[in-house]
């Protein structure tokens, strides 16, 4: 095994990280949340716990991966004290990533479906009603389901095979370039459509009423949920805890503070994952429609408003486009990780890990494609079917145990310890941590996370 890669630039590091950081979750969750959640006031929560909370974690990870310039359990393996069992999370995290691709690159699969039913006119000339039976056809094809999810896992793993720099960060970098010019030419047309004003309103003007209703008419009630909903989104949109970015870490120079960097990405993140609130509701108001939930608002809500569109073939095939560099840059950074964990636990050549983990990802993400059609009457987790049961693993348990782990090990001294940590969060130019936040990490931190965990498990 030769020397261990780095990234060629800093600008390709954040916009790596920062592409694992933004997928569904920020194009998809954030903008119906902040709908519900009263608009304005939730993304003032939202941005004071992504600060609080989600910065210092983020830093965490990369510190364990730059310390060690190791993947997940080698990383633990070199830092722990020595007796001590932190390396074993190392496997859990991995196994992490492994259930996150099982259904992430079914999902990512039906944005690439759609871009293609969009360019190929599928939506042209139907009854605006007729959108939501495109969507339910698609979920009763698991042949159309396999190719759009195979092609995700074969090209992201084809990306993957040409290294670190020739690979993940050329074509992320153009990718993520790509992102962010589609989001700003699909806000700013969505921005000038008819009574768009209306939707940019709903959207980010604080709305009292809004949150009282969350609480049932209590606004006490509202703002305690308001500030749990903003806390988890926080939480969550950075894919801390299963070693996605912790792997980032290890191919980092000591050139810049941890903690600049980190402030860097969750700018990233933010700013895609407000741009993307700008692009649909200025849009469902546009055309009268109202904004719902989850894979609604996606597949169901959002084609009835490029359908009513001039041009609406061109936008719709954009969103999609857009919304595909989201999901896919999530998946060949997780890919990564993947890889890189193969290649340092068991001494495989990046060419075998490769062809390996992409004939497991591949049969290992069948379940969930027919859990949508053959296999619709399965539940595994209460009433949850296979999606929503890998997901609930992963994002319910996995992620915040996980970050609250890396924590512990950060700043006890039954772990790698607070001074040493800090130490390599200080390296290089840039934002400094200060020792006096100490007591903050021990005792508060761990305390959110905690509560989150449990929340997410009730």
């Amino acid at each position: 095994m030769g020397k261990r890669e780095g990234f060629k630039s800093r600008i390709g590091f954040i916009l790596v990280s920062a592409g694992c950081a933004i997928g569904i979750g920020n194009v998809w969750k954030f903008p119906y949340l902040v709908g519900q959640n009263g608009g304005g006031i939730f993304v003032l929560f939202y941005l004071i716990f992504l600060v609080i909370m989600g910065i210092p974690v983020l830093t965490m990870e990369l510190a364990v991966g730059r310390a060690s310039h190791k993947s997940a359990v080698r990383a633990y393996e070199a830092l722990e004290p020595k007796g001590s069992k932190w390396h074993i999370h190392g496997w859990f995290a991995t196994a992490g990533s492994y259930l996150l691709m099982m259904y992430y690159t079914t999902v990512s699969g039906w944005m690439l479906s759609y871009f293609f039913k969009f360019i190929l006119g599928v939506f042209d000339g139907i009854r605006t009603e007729a959108a939501d039976e495109v969507f339910a056809k698609l979920m009763n094809a698991p042949k159309e389901m396999m190719l759009s999810m195979a092609v995700t896992v074969l090209v992201g793993f084809l990306v993957c095979s040409f290294g670190l720099q020739k690979g993940l960060e050329k074509v992320t970098t153009v990718m993520m370039t790509a992102l962010l010019a589609l989001i700003v030419i699909l806000a700013f047309h969505s921005l000038t459509l008819p009574n768009s004003a209306e939707g940019t309103r709903f959207y980010l003007i604080p709305s009292l009423v809004r949150v009282a209703e969350q609480g049932g008419g209590s606004m006490l009630k509202g703002l305690g949920s308001v500030i749990s909903a903003a806390m988890n989104q926080a939480f969550f949109t950075l894919s801390l805890g299963i070693a996605c970015i912790e792997i980032f870490g290890s191919y980092m120079s000591d050139d810049y503070t941890l903690v600049g960097e980190s402030a860097r990405i969750c700018v990233l993140d933010t700013f895609v994952a407000i741009m993307s609130g700008l692009i649909i509701f200025p849009a469902c108001f546009a055309f009268n429609v109202q904004p719902d939930a989850g894979p609604s608002l996606i597949f169901l809500t959002l084609p009835k408003v490029f359908m009513n569109m001039a041009g609406g073939r061109l936008w719709g095939a954009m969103f999609f486009l857009f919304m595909s560099f989201a999901s896919f840059s999530t998946v060949i950074t997780v890919f990564e990780n993947l890889l890189s964990t193969s290649i340092d636990n068991f001494g495989w050549e990046r060419k075998k890990a490769v062809y390996l983990n992409c004939i497991f990802v591949l049969l290992a993400s069948v379940p969930c494609v027919l859990g949508f059609n053959f296999w619709s009457d399965l539940h595994i987790i209460g009433a949850r079917g296979v999606l929503d049961s890998e997901d609930f693993i992963v994002s319910n348990l996995l992620l915040p145990a996980g970050s609250l782990i890396y924590l512990l090990f950060c700043v006890s001294r039954w772990g790698w310890g607070f001074d040493h940590y800090l130490a390599e969060c200080n390296k290089g130019e840039g934002l400094k941590l200060p020792a006096a936040i100490k007591p903050y990490f021990q005792f508060v931190l761990p305390v959110l996370i905690l509560i989150i965990l449990i929340q997410g498990l009730l």
